[in-house]
């Protein structure tokens, strides 16, 4: 980046820009480079300014949610990278079946406010990590669940800092994707359940938790399936009928718990990651005639 574009920035929002940040420090897995430029918005009226200055200075742009499914490359990130912190994390009761949640809002909280406020269909939620942006950007889901059925509308900001209301009816929802625009960036939405009983919301959701606790590594490095489920199949039977599931790249090993979780034992690169998912890839390939497509997201310069 320019050094005068660069000192703009900084003169512009002096407290809310890293320069050079480590993005470790927002992945999961515990990996990745520097952000050349990291922003954290205070509020919606910072984040429009800050998306047109980039807009005029023709400026890369990099969105990161909770870090959840990300795999950030070791040479990091050229650009403005944009992190939704604390004041897009919130949730109110719209009415008594909606909940308004802010973007960067956990999913786990979204469903425990939902249990306060007696509202099921949020149960599934608190299995699922991350936050709500992610979650819609992704169709997350589990146990026959997706968040698109519990979407009534979102609210986004572009890159040219333009606020827009997208109701879920102007949107496809597809297997962990939607036709949401890539420059779109979503700031809120709401999310509708129906009234229950508190007792039996929460048996639901511990029997989701348990289920999730029996099936899933839990306490180290990972961000979530690797893959997504080809149809008609699971990823994870793939990969292990294809013996792949004792494969590793130093520290970058696949779970034993479940082999479409991927783990950074400890000192692994985003490189050591890659080159796993490179191989499971080509094996399962190769075995199976089926390729596996990425759920998680690979963002970054790449080294070569």
């Amino acid at each position: 980046m320019k050094s005068n574009n660069l000192k703009e920035l900084k003169t512009k929002f002096p407290n809310d820009i890293l320069l050079n940040e480590k993005l470790s420090k927002y992945s999961w897995f515990n990996l990745g480079g520097p952000a050349e430029v990291f922003f954290k918005p205070k509020n919606e009226s910072e984040l429009k300014k800050f998306l047109k200055i980039c807009k005029n200075f023709n400026l890369k742009l990099t969105i990161i949610g909770a870090g959840s499914n990300t795999l950030i490359r070791d040479k990091g990130i050229k650009g403005a990278t944009i992190k939704l912190g604390a004041p897009f994390s919130f949730c109110n009761l719209v009415n008594n079946e909606i909940i308004e949640a802010g973007a960067a809002t956990l999913d786990r909280k979204v469903s425990s406010f939902a249990l306060e406020k007696s509202l099921t269909g949020f149960e599934f939620l608190s299995c699922i990590p991350g936050s709500i942006g992610g979650a819609i950007i992704m169709n997350s889901g589990c146990y026959n669940e997706e968040i698109s059925k519990i979407l009534i509308s979102i609210k986004t900001i572009n890159h040219s800092g333009l606020e827009k209301i997208y109701y879920k009816e102007d949107l496809d929802f597809f297997y962990r994707g939607t036709s949401l625009p890539k420059d779109e960036i979503i700031i809120s939405a709401k999310l509708k359940g129906s009234k229950f009983s508190k007792e039996k919301i929460s048996e639901k959701q511990k029997n989701y938790l348990n289920k999730k606790k029996l099936a899933q590594p839990t306490g180290v490095k990972t961000c979530g399936s690797t893959f997504k489920n080809p149809e008609n199949n699971k990823a994870w039977k793939l990969i292990k009928e294809s013996g792949c599931q004792n494969l590793n790249f130093g520290d970058a090993k696949i779970s034993d718990k479940h082999c479409n979780f991927f783990i950074n034992e400890g000192h692994a690169s985003s490189s050591d990651i890659e080159k796993l998912i490179k191989t499971v890839q080509s094996k399962v390939l190769k075995e199976q005639g089926i390729k596996l497509d990425l759920e998680i997201k690979v963002i970054g310069d790449s080294i070569d």
